[in-house]
């Protein structure tokens, strides 16, 4: 594969996760909108969940290559997932602290008196909400990372635009042995 396309395919991965997780930051945005809006708070965060959306799947595409060892290739995929999941938004905690710490060193005196203040800022359970979110984010992610290498993606991309809930419903009915043989027709 020549450089051209490899940056290319980069590219592209790098757009398909920015935009899965743009919809998520995005969604989270519109809820915390909702929540403020009965207190009459105007909120707006376009950017920063386009830029959070842009950093988060740079960062998991960067992880994906990091293998978690033999033990956790010997494990249920669920295993795999977990793991990377936990990983992944405990990182995420991390960046979150840190920047709520730079956006206070100067009122606490430091970088390491205001990550210490965090935790008893009222600010802490925005952290946690965020936190948490962006996990299931994650975990959507990742979950959805293991199909292709299960079905393929031409498969997915057939059960996801071509079939319908009713041939899904058909093949359920008539149990997975007919449903193989029909395939294998």
């Amino acid at each position: 594969m020549s450089l051209q396309q490899r940056a290319l395919k980069e590219i592209k991965a790098i757009g398909l996760l920015t935009a899965f997780f743009a919809v998520w930051f995005e969604m989270m945005l519109f809820v915390k909108r909702l929540v403020l809006a009965q207190y009459q708070i105007e909120f707006s965060g376009v950017s920063f969940a386009l830029v959070g959306a842009l950093v988060v799947a740079k960062v998991v595409i960067v992880m994906e290559h990091v293998s978690l060892g033999q033990w956790v290739r010997r494990r249920p995929v669920a295993v795999d997932i977990g793991l990377r999941t936990l990983l992944y938004t405990f990182g995420v905690l991390i960046v979150l602290l840190f920047e709520k710490a730079f956006e206070a060193r100067r009122e606490a005196g430091g970088l390491g008196e205001a990550l210490v203040s965090i935790f008893q800022h009222r600010e802490i359970h925005q952290v946690w909400a965020a936190t948490i979110c962006v996990g299931g984010s994650l975990l959507g992610f990742n979950v959805m990372s293991v199909l292709p290498r299960r079905f393929g993606n031409a498969e997915l991309r057939r059960l996801f635009f071509a079939t319908s809930s009713a041939e899904l419903e058909a093949k359920e009915m008539a149990g997975p042995g007919v449903a193989a043989a029909k395939e294998g027709q």
